[in-house]
């Protein structure tokens, strides 16, 4: 017997939040995310697409009232597909295919009254940089706002008839690994014109930016199927807020003349001092947080986007930013490792950029569907 709980107070809120790091205890690699950063996309206030949608919780327990499961549902009518889908995440399940099959129905069902035809999980009731896929290769530590969970989840959503909607490849290299040929090649051709220059982002300038990165963003992204405008005065606020994490010396800019053309942006990996802080961020781990960013070095870098605006595409100019950022990198801060957030299989010309850089597939994760007609033909994500 399993009972079902929706979560709708204090308590079952703080249980939603413990039951995974109860079962990761003894997993070495697992990094618990920071109640704050799960519990905002559950706030009306401060997630935008309540505006759109619905998202519910649940509790899973035995008849002993043990926690053997736990899942978010959702529908959002921003997240258009082929037929109409909702989705599942924050899912963490014992390993036990009875309870994952009752969890998974339980969810169907749920969805099915409001007139979802498909499940896609995990995802997250939000955007795709974070929370998003079933962690399928490369057990090791998770990125900040990734997903990690144990090799036996893969099993639960196969059995249950889930399939890869599209998989997700993250790419890594060390910093001092040689780099391609074509991009020192690259470099030395743009870096004889005097019309090209490369500058790092500094936070005394996040105006600037801000208006530069929108600008190639929506060159260079907008058009790819998926990709959505993106509004200044949104990226301004975003640049504001990761004011107190942006390094100086990792994310640059290309510019022809005072026109900007290519951007490659990147952030210290925050779980490597997240990981000491159990979940918390009171004022005791914020004071942690500013030692340990002070006296403990991060040896890891994540690769947020990168970006080249439609007419300077195929023309060497990656190798010429790539290039001239690693050097400057290489002297000026103590990363050792760089990984790439996660490239949808989706998107060749992407992942032949990262294999372009020398890097190798150090992790996958998965976007699983699931439709509810059986007989129905199923579909991966289309190619961009």
């Amino acid at each position: 017997m399993i009972i079902v709980e929706e979560v709708q107070n204090e308590n079952h809120k703080r249980e939603f939040l413990e039951f995974p790091a109860r079962l990761y205890q003894h997993d070495e690699n697992y990094i618990r995310p920071l109640n704050k950063d799960i519990e905002e996309f559950f706030d009306p206030e401060k997630n935008k697409f309540f505006r759109s949608g619905e998202c519910t919780r649940f509790l899973f327990r035995n008849k002993q009232h043990q926690t053997v499961g736990k899942v978010a549902v959702f529908v959002n009518t921003l997240y258009e597909q082929a037929q109409p889908t909702g989705g599942i995440g924050f899912f963490d399940c014992i390993n036990d295919q009875k309870t994952a099959n009752f969890i998974f129905d339980h969810c169907r069902g749920w969805l099915q009254q409001r007139g979802m035809e498909a499940m896609d999980g995990p995802i997250n009731f939000g955007e795709r940089d974070k929370f998003w896929g079933l962690l399928t290769e490369g057990f090791i530590e998770p990125l900040f706002g990734m997903n990690y969970n144990f090799p036996y989840y893969k099993d639960l959503f196969a059995q249950y008839g889930f399939r890869i909607y599209f998989e997700q490849l993250c790419f890594s290299r060390p910093i001092f690994a040689e780099v391609s040929r074509v991009f020192t090649l690259m470099h030395t051709k743009h870096k004889r014109n005097p019309a090209i220059s490369a500058i790092p982002m500094t936070k005394d300038r996040l105006g600037k930016f801000a208006k530069d990165f929108t600008e190639i963003y929506n060159k260079a992204w907008a058009a790819h199927g998926e990709g959505k405008q993106m509004e200044e005065a949104k990226t301004l606020k975003m640049f504001r807020m990761m004011k107190p994490i942006i390094n100086e010396h990792i994310s640059w800019f290309v510019y022809e003349n005072d026109k900007p053309v290519a951007m490659w942006m990147n952030i210290p990996d925050l779980n490597q001092w997240f990981k000491y802080l159990n979940g918390k961020f009171g004022l005791w781990e914020k004071l942690k947080l500013l030692w340990f960013k002070r006296f403990k070095k991060n040896e890891k870098m994540v690769g947020l986007v990168f970006g080249v605006v439609p007419e300077w595409q195929k023309k060497g100019l990656e190798g010429y930013m790539i290039w001239e950022g690693t050097q400057h990198l290489r002297k000026h801060t103590d990363f050792k490792v760089t990984e790439l957030q996660w490239i949808g299989d989706f998107n060749p010309k992407m992942i032949k950029i990262a294999e372009s850089l020398d890097t190798t597939v150090t992790r996958k994760l998965a976007t699983y569907r699931y439709l509810f007609d059986r007989n129905k033909e199923f579909k991966r994500h289309p190619e961009l």
